[in-house]
């Protein structure tokens, strides 16, 4: 028998069932939300996965157009890899789950979130991220939860808490904060430059209605929660740790690891392996692991320097960037180029313009969103960290850190009605240690003001890292961390913005959670680090937008029209509109209010073409002198084309001024003539004088 446990949350019903559906998994909670339905599962296998040194958690988040009434698109009518919402959504809910998982967990853990109904009013990716955690907090599978996840919106200055799809489009803030009962967890923003107090503000609401909701949950799990089953450990046995340590002492392995240079950090520690892997050719148990036990001596060396020396393995103080440099239009053609360098860390930028119809279709579950104006992509070939791999595409990780960046950039960016081009930027990063999510954004800004995309504001990003001790008072903020850093340490706190505030957040957490006090250090020290960087770096090499687009960039030009007219210029089936870009070159964008853009690189086509198009909707009088074509010729006068798609006459008595026996005797097709309107004749053709243009 299946039980419903509700609550009320952000003034509408949160409810899940239990044992109602997907009884065969570990654990399973068919939630719903307003009118928003996302069946969650949990399940694990029942032995470790062989030969791994990471815990295999998989989190999938799964979109069935018809949640939404929709029919998907193209040839094959069913959904094929997930969207990149669905990525995004996943990478969401898999961050604050990950660390709260057992670190000598080995079995394989998948979450999975299918999303079978969206109510406009509740966000389906909230209603999965509570369901994973109900369903994975009941399971027996070992998770130190429940968390909770809440979303917080603003609009004219007021928090809304768990916005609806149009709120969330529409605000001023999209905050995920995804808390435990005692710290914050996670939190990804995308913000229109909202100054850091009240971003804090907007976090800590979040977690306060967080708690309220893991009472919830531990409700529901006191009720129905299975005991937690034993699973065997994959923790690095302390007698081999006690030999690696008496092989190579601390010192040694300080030594090794205390370097700026990535490749002779590297080599030390491949020198070290070697020499453990020689002293323990005859054991095989701990060869097999030797490659994590080495990982886990390095942690613990890199983070006592850290903590207790205050010590960073390159030697930098615990505030200092590492050297950076900036400069601009290093690719020739494009339309925008910009190169960002922060250590062994760099990006190259490329920025592409093009007309409005270019921009990305979308075809998900929230019917707000079409179109995409912006994209940023972002690539990580395998020798950005001196590796050899065959590229697959972009991945989870890709897709993530252009979506950050791109999230970024958005606020700032000039609208449609004053910029109208679509706009790709596009991320290659030529050398990693540590952040190139954050250089991606230096580097993005710096593309799009070479490009002369006219940007309100110059926005920077950067890292923040964490060490912690046994307390939590015990801790230090890193700035500007690097790889080492990163995959040693407890924290990628990523905070990008301009001089008024935040533009976006992305915190990645390795701990049980953050205390207050760690939320509002990164967040200063970040702020002070921005500054810092577009300060003494980026505006060295570009300090404000072009003021125009680049020479190979096209260029566009906008009209309004009636548009009641918009069908005279498109014609029937397009012929009008096509036979304008056939003579033209140009591309041609009309919208349903009458705007029409006209793009192309040639300013003289583009003047002919926004010609034409003017003369086709003009509404015609007498007196307007037209140029154009002869077309055809009959024995009572000629046709003359003076817009595609539109004609008018010349009677033969008003081709010259003297009489003449023939059309043919003055004319011949193709010529191009100059006429007068002489308004409308008896069959209502417009009628044409060639002989008294002179006299107007």
């Amino acid at each position: 028998m299946y039980k419903t446990y509700s609550m009320e949350l952000g003034g509408r019903t949160l409810s899940v069932d239990i044992n109602r559906v997907g009884k065969q998994a570990n654990g399973c909670a068919f939630m719903h939300y307003g009118e928003t339905t996302v069946l969650c599962t949990a399940t694990a296998s029942e032995k470790p996965r062989d030969g791994i040194d990471f815990f295999p958690l998989s989190v999938e988040y799964e979109e069935k157009l018809y949640a939404a009434g929709k029919i998907p698109g193209g040839f094959n009518k069913r959904e094929g890899k997930a969207s990149e919402n669905a990525v995004l959504t996943s990478r969401v809910i898999d961050r604050p789950m990950r660390p709260l998982f057992p670190k000598d967990y080995r079995n394989d853990v998948t979450l999975d979130c299918l999303v079978m109904s969206v109510d406009p009013e509740c966000r389906p990716e909230l209603t999965a991220m509570l369901g994973a955690s109900i369903a994975t907090s009941i399971s027996d599978i070992p998770f130190d939860g429940p968390c909770a996840m809440t979303q917080i919106g603003m609009i004219n200055g007021e928090f809304i808490v768990n916005p609806s799809q149009e709120e969330w489009k529409n605000g001023d803030l999209k905050l995920t904060v995804a808390s435990t009962e005692q710290k914050v967890m996670m939190i990804e923003a995308g913000a229109n430059e909202i100054p850091e107090q009240t971003m804090i503000e907007a976090i800590y609401k979040a977690d306060a209605i967080n708690k309220q909701i893991i009472d919830f949950i531990n409700g529901i799990v006191a009720e129905v929660g299975k005991p937690k089953h034993t699973y065997t450990s994959c923790a690095i046995p302390e007698e081999m740790f006690a030999k690696m340590k008496e092989l190579v002492p601390a010192e040694e392995m300080e030594k090794a690891v205390f370097t700026d240079e990535k490749q002779v950090r590297e080599e030390n520690i491949r020198q070290i392996t070697a020499k453990l892997e020689e002293a323990f050719a005859d054991n095989e148990e701990w060869l097999a692991i030797l490659g994590e036990a080495i990982y886990q001596y390095e942690k613990k060396t890199v983070r006592k320097m850290i903590l207790k020396d205050q010590k960073r393995p390159d030697g930098r103080k615990i505030t200092e960037i590492r050297p950076l440099a900036a400069e601009v239009d290093i690719i020739p053609r494009v339309h925008g180029s910009a190169m960002f360098t922060r250590g062994q860390t760099q990006i190259c930028n490329v920025c592409t313009l093009a007309p409005l119809s270019e921009m990305q279709r979308v075809d998900g579950l929230d019917e707000n969103t079409t179109a995409k104006r912006y994209m940023h992509h972002y690539n990580f070939p395998s020798y950005s960290v001196g590796e050899t791999k065959v590229s697959r595409g972009p991945g989870r990780r890709e897709i993530g850190h252009g979506a950050l960046a791109e999230r970024a950039l958005l606020p700032v960016l000039p609208s449609e009605e004053e910029f109208p081009y679509a706009i790709r930027t596009v991320s290659e990063t030529f050398e990693s240690n540590g952040s190139t999510s954050m250089a991606s954004t230096c580097a993005s800004c710096m593309s799009l003001m070479a490009a002369g995309v006219p940007i309100k504001k110059m926005v920077a990003g950067i890292s923040c890292g964490l060490v912690t001790g046994e307390t939590d008072d015990e801790f230090i903020l890193l700035t500007d961390i690097q790889g080492l850093e990163d995959f040693f340490g407890d924290m990628d706190f990523k905070v990008t913005g301009t001089d008024a505030g935040i533009t976006a957040i992305q915190m990645d957490i390795k701990i049980h959670g953050l205390t207050k006090a760690i939320v509002e250090g990164a967040i200063a020290r970040c702020r002070e680090a921005r500054m810092y960087i577009m300060e003494n770096c980026m505006k060295t090499a570009i300090a404000a937008p072009r003021e125009s687009v680049g020479k190979y960039a096209p260029k566009i030009i906008q009209i309004k029209i009636d548009p009641e007219k918009i069908g005279d210029v498109v014609g029937q089936r397009g012929k009008t509109i096509n036979e304008i870009i056939a003579r033209t070159g140009v591309k041609i964008d009309i919208t349903d209010d009458g705007a029409v853009s006209v793009c192309g690189t040639e300013k003289e086509m583009m003047d002919k073409a926004i010609e034409m198009i003017k003369t086709i909707v003009t509404d015609f009088q007498e007196g307007q002198i037209f140029k154009g074509k002869v077309v055809s010729i009959k024995e009572f006068g000629a046709f003359i084309e003076f817009a595609p798609g539109k004609e008018g006459m010349v009677h033969i008595s008003k081709i010259a001024k003297q009489r003449i026996e023939h059309v043919e005797d003055v004319l011949t097709l193709g010529d191009m003539v100059t006429v007068v309107c002489l308004g409308k004749d008896k069959m209502g053709r417009i009628s044409f004088s060639m002989k008294d243009v002179a006299q107007q």
